[in-house]
């Protein structure tokens, strides 16, 4: 990967939260520390750093994505409530992959499976 003052920002931000930030969270954060950064900038580079593989792009319908800096195979819980996303590691059900390519006849190359929930926070109240 090229190296970039904003790329690190963002990665080193990502690295420090386990809340599943929007673009725009990012934004407002890194601004904090580089106040002359766009938004268009931000954008740019999770693009970059998502389709490079050093982060992960977590794609909600209806919602707007959110990144991970954890790349490694794991699920996510969405609370409805408050849309808080958690992380939920475990195992990872390959042979959902495998099952699915064999009767479809199509290469399945990874699955993502975002569970809706209420969270401990919102079932307290």
């Amino acid at each position: 990967m090229k190296y970039s003052k904003q790329r690190e920002q963002i990665l080193r931000y990502l690295k420090s939260v386990k809340t599943h930030p929007t673009a725009e969270d990012i934004y407002k954060e890194v601004r904090k520390i580089s106040p002359n950064i766009s938004l268009g900038t931000i954008y740019r580079n999770l693009e970059f750093l998502s389709n490079s593989g050093n982060i992960n792009r977590i794609k909600i319908a209806g919602d707007k994505d959110r990144f991970d800096y954890d790349t490694s195979h794991h699920y996510h819980a969405k609370c409805i409530k408050c849309g808080n996303i958690e992380d939920i590691f475990v195992d990872y059900l390959e042979d959902i992959d495998e099952k699915i390519s064999s009767i479809s006849n199509i290469k399945i190359l990874s699955h993502d499976i975002i569970f809706n929930t209420i969270c401990n926070n919102c079932n307290k109240v």
